[in-house]
């Protein structure tokens, strides 16, 4: 009288090897405009290869401008950087994996990356 269930065996991963990368393009919508993202499958990997789908969310979700309006920063210098450009050095160099101030000057060799989020001067 008991009932025979039958369960099925999944397997996490199927066997065999994981299929090789495609080559791969898509476009980000981001503070610098539409942009094309494309995959090299023989290039070197890079930590913010991902940035401008990230900076597509922030600008989408509002998340960024958002951030910058509720800062309380204030400037009076006519030579201050925006609080736009100061909170998107901040969020960089906390992306790149920075924990000192002084690993912040390294942004200044990255000419695409402020860009995406909209950066006048970094």
């Amino acid at each position: 009288m008991g009932m025979s269930t039958t369960r099925s065996t999944l397997l996490p991963h199927p066997e065999g090897e994981q299929p090789s990368v495609e080559e791969f393009s898509a476009t980000a919508e981001t503070f610098a405009g539409r942009v094309h993202v494309e995959w090299d499958s023989d290039g070197l990997v890079t930590p913010l290869g991902q940035l401008p789908f990230f900076v597509e969310y922030l600008k989408q979700a509002g998340l960024f401008a958002g951030w910058v309006a509720d800062c309380p920063l204030t400037f009076s210098s006519p030579n201050a950087p925006s609080k736009h450009d100061l909170l998107g050095t901040v969020l960089l160099s906390i992306l790149s994996g920075h924990y000192r101030y002084a690993h912040i000057t390294a942004l200044r060799c990255d000419a695409v990356n402020p860009r995406l989020l909209g950066m006048k001067r970094w």
